[in-house]
């Protein structure tokens, strides 16, 4: 195990993509950089995998992006949407700086690859390392943390700045006493496996009435289906039978491959996802941060979660180092992002929608994410990258129609999903 020494510049609490990127960005600044996770090894996560567009850019400009491609995650050249059974979009996406496309690794490939990152960067890792408690100084100032370490032995580190990248059950929020600023209890049920034998089209997202399903491609050529629907109507349409259920609501769409699914099983078990209320925790205090889920947990609808939670580590690593370890820089361009995205996806994670206001969620979605890939940009994350702001295109290459009964369907040559 990794030595840990008694004091550093920054304790991050949490060594998956949020806080991983955290560290890269921060060690790189010549930060003293302590990197901790309860887990003894970074194995696979619930994720939807999917990156979007800005989080692409992230993972580009944090240099870590060959090597994701190198551990056999396909490049995602197209994505289809449908709507129903009348609607359907099918666009190309455009490649971007060093990226073919976008790309959707698991997790025991993105998290591995940034915490390798960050300890060539100079940060300190330990694993099998829990977090018990913060230390406050005589004003109330964080000052550092209790820790387990791997063997039992309890250690006091002092730390300038201890960072929450935990999840959205954030045993440093609750140390610190983050505040719920906003707390929504929609949210959708899923059932997903993965599966083998499925051509790579792109991402591929099917909607009906209740219903979403999806196709993702992603490492070792393996696909991850999922069906979401409303907590209540889960077990009907899920709960039971997992594979059934997928295979039946895919059927409308892809009966190919619904087919497939039937016959192949999945190499790896089903799982179910319940689903959790949505929040938005205040995100900075003195001595303390919050990053990705700690922070702000979102449904899984729009699969935006590891893209938000690489954003907040560019934004976070960004404001303490031009700032020189203030945290309002942090707390105004996370709120300013987070809080629209947020209202969006709940609302689509709700199934409380007609297909027309789906379409228009979608355009709001698309524009908030226009939004963040231009941020990227003004984030200190590495010199002489490219200039993503420059890039045409943006995430769901869907546009209003004005005067044609509400929410149309345009094609956008070249457009991407995000």
């Amino acid at each position: 195990m990794l030595e840990i020494s008694d004091s550093c510049d920054v304790l991050i609490v949490g060594a998956r993509c949020a806080g991983a990127a955290t560290a890269i960005l921060l060690a790189r600044a010549g930060y003293d950089v302590r990197l901790i996770d309860h887990a003894r090894e970074i194995g696979d996560a619930l994720s939807t995998h999917a990156l979007m567009r800005p989080g692409v850019a992230m993972l580009d400009r944090l240099g870590v992006l060959p090597r994701i491609i190198q551990a056999d995650t396909p490049a995602v050249t197209r994505t289809r949407f449908a709507y129903g059974q009348v609607d359907q979009l099918d666009i190309a996406i455009r490649p971007m700086g060093g990226a073919a496309g976008l790309y959707a690794p698991r997790r025991y490939v993105l998290d591995r690859i940034l915490c390798d990152a960050a300890v060539s960067a100079g940060a300190v890792l330990s694993l099998g390392t829990k977090f018990d408690a913060v230390v406050r100084d005589a004003s109330g100032r964080v000052v550092g943390a209790e820790l387990r370490l791997r063997d039992g032995t309890r250690k006091t580190l002092r730390a300038n700045l201890v960072v929450g990248a935990d999840g959205r059950n954030s045993t440093v929020a609750q140390a610190v006493g983050a505040r719920t600023i906003c707390q929504d209890p929609r949210h959708a049920s899923i059932a997903f496996g993965y599966f083998d034998g499925i051509p790579n089209e792109g991402y591929r997202w099917h909607f009906d009435a209740g219903l979403q399903v999806g196709l993702i491609p992603t490492t070792d050529g393996k696909h991850c289906v999922f069906g979401a629907c409303r907590p209540s109507e889960f077990d009907e349409r899920f709960g039971h039978a997992p594979l059934s259920g997928i295979v039946g609501s895919l059927s409308q769409w892809e009966p190919g491959i619904s087919s497939h699914l039937a016959q192949d099983g999945g190499g790896e078990p089903l799982r179910r996802f319940a689903g959790a209320p949505g929040h938005i925790r205040e995100c900075a205090g003195p001595g303390w941060a919050l990053v990705g889920d700690a922070g702000c947990y979102m449904d899984p609808a729009t699969a935006h979660g590891i893209t938000e939670a690489l954003l907040d580590a560019g934004r976070l690593a960004s404001s303490w180092i031009e700032d020189q370890g203030s945290l309002g820089a942090y707390r105004d361009r996370r709120d300013a992002h987070t809080m629209a995205m947020f209202a969006i996806t709940q609302r689509i994670a709700s199934f409380d929608w007609d297909l027309d206001e789906l379409v228009s969620l979608h355009v709001d979605l698309n524009n908030e994410m226009r939004s963040e890939l231009a941020g990227v940009d003004g984030m200190l994350v590495s010199r002489g990258a490219r200039d993503w702001r420059t890039e045409p295109g943006a995430a769901f290459p869907i546009r209003r129609e004005v005067g044609h009964g509400g929410a149309t369907f345009a094609r956008q040559q070249g457009s991407d999903i995000g």
